[in-house]
């Protein structure tokens, strides 16, 4: 059965020797899902959450899972399931470009969960997270694009990988990680129609995921069996959800697990450098690289060109955002804050500037359409043609090959803990936020990760 061997490579990477570079990998890819996370924990859906699921016996009780950034004990599916929430929040988490995939938001949230509520070292923890990233990053590739028409890879794959972390750091072998992954392609799900109107439903989508996999990953420490050919089955996961006329034969499963063992997929992993959907990344880089070398000012914009990809047209095309979560899925939104101010940060989106009357001028004179060769190279590349017609009669064109923090072109360690300082502050505090990445940076020699320094600065805490 191929999810045996899905999960017998998962098994084992809980006492393989792992390259320096793969352990570093996880650590980056750690600190990015804390960035997100603290930032994400002090919004709804993860407010709310916290207050529909009170019960807490307090961090050094019998219920030892955190929940962030509050530091609120809860039992392990329940601190997974909010954290999972606020993890994919302020849409800045990690991308797994070639399968459509957030990983850090469903797998991080499940594995630390299960490692804080057994007291687990931090090695332990790094290794289950690699494990959860490898697996579910082949699966999503495998499933895609043809999933991607209807389902949201991050909720239904992430399944898959949250149980798969979880049980490896439960210490399960091949035949346990096999019945909890088993179990996932059940009960796995998450609708695209969920981020295409301003709501709270995609990021239950990796709340759900997460606490689906720990839930799974007990259950299946207990003896809990799930269905072997979930996958590959004539009823199963690949021919109903994955299967279309991108497809028609479904995914190639065996190709999939065969290239288990070629690389480490963490080491290849997006580290957004924007606080928006990752389909408008390539064509805000383009506007900002035109605006910086022509030192262009918004009342120099005569007409915004912008050609990417299908999908990003499909679901960034939105000309009239209302929301910030509308904003974030908007092209046009996005290019005119990236000219405006010369950056898309988590201050670029607000109610005030949603209302800006000058900000809605330069959005008119955005134009997106598709490029039928980008759309092509989907999801290989993420790529975007952008083209600034001044005022004053001159034309700038560029072309975005690839996205800033795109393995390709990647953030530097120095970049990403400029990222995490700029995001965890606010729940944090300067200090506190300085102090919590110097102990993330060494997270292999962590005895647990219950005493990780986290401590919720004045109003933030849930």
């Amino acid at each position: 059965m191929i999810i045996r061997r899905f999960a017998d490579f998962a098994a084992g990477l809980s006492s393989a020797d792992l390259p320096d570079s793969t352990m570093h990998a996880a650590k980056r890819a750690v600190i990015d899902w804390f960035s997100s996370t603290l930032r994400g924990g002090l919004e709804p859906p993860a407010t709310l959450l916290a207050k529909a699921f009170p019960d807490s016996n307090g961090p050094h009780g019998p219920h030892k899972a955190l929940i962030y950034p509050s530091g609120r004990g809860a039992d392990a599916p329940t601190a997974a399931l909010i954290n999972g929430a606020a993890g994919h929040t302020i849409e800045f988490d990690d991308i797994y470009r070639d399968g459509l995939y957030h990983p850090a938001a469903p797998v991080i949230p499940a594995v630390l969960a299960v490692v804080q509520a057994r007291n687990l070292s931090g090695d332990a923890f790094l290794r289950a997270v690699t494990a959860g990233y490898e697996v579910s990053n082949r699966m999503a590739v495998a499933v895609n694009p043809a999933h991607y028409d209807f389902w949201h890879t991050t909720g239904t794959i992430g399944t898959f990988g949250a149980a798969a972390g979880a049980s490896v750091a439960l210490g399960l072998d091949g035949e346990g990680v096999g019945h909890a992954m088993a179990n996932a392609g059940t009960l796995a799900s998450g609708l695209q129609q969920a981020f295409r109107a301003d709501a709270m439903a995609k990021p239950m989508h990796t709340a759900h995921a997460a606490q689906t996999g720990v839930i799974l990953a007990l259950a299946a420490e207990q003896g809990v069996t799930g269905v072997m050919d979930i996958l590959e089955g004539e009823r199963g996961f690949g021919a109903a959800m994955c299967t279309n006329d991108k497809n028609p034969s479904g995914p190639d499963w065996q190709a999939a697990a065969d290239a288990l063992e070629t690389s480490f997929t963490i080491e290849r992993m997006t580290f957004k450098n924007h606080a928006a959907c990752g389909h408008t990344h390539a064509a805000i880089d383009g506007v900002l690289t035109i605006r910086n070398e022509h030192r262009l000012k918004p009342d120099d914009i005569g007409a915004l060109r912008i050609a990417s990809f299908q999908k990003a047209v499909e679901i960034c095309g939105n000309a009239d955002p209302q929301t910030i979560f509308e904003a974030k899925f908007s092209m046009p939104y996005c290019a005119a804050i990236a000219m405006t101010a010369g950056r898309v940060r988590m201050d670029a989106f607000s109610e005030d500037l949603l209302k800006d009357q000058d900000l809605r001028v330069l959005m008119d004179k955005v134009e997106f359409t598709v490029d039928e060769q980008l759309t092509k190279e989907f999801p290989k590349r993420r790529a975007a043609h952008v083209a600034i017609e001044t005022t004053g009669g001159e034309t700038f064109e560029h072309y975005s090959p690839t996205r800033k923090g795109d393995p390709d072109n990647p953030l530097s360690d120095d970049e990403l803990a400029d990222k995490f300082i700029e995001l965890t502050e606010p729940a944090l505090g300067g200090d506190g936020a300085a102090i919590l990445l110097d102990a993330l940076w060494r997270l292999d020699s962590a005895r647990d990760l219950v005493s990780l320094p986290i401590h919720a600065a004045g109003a933030a805490a849930q």
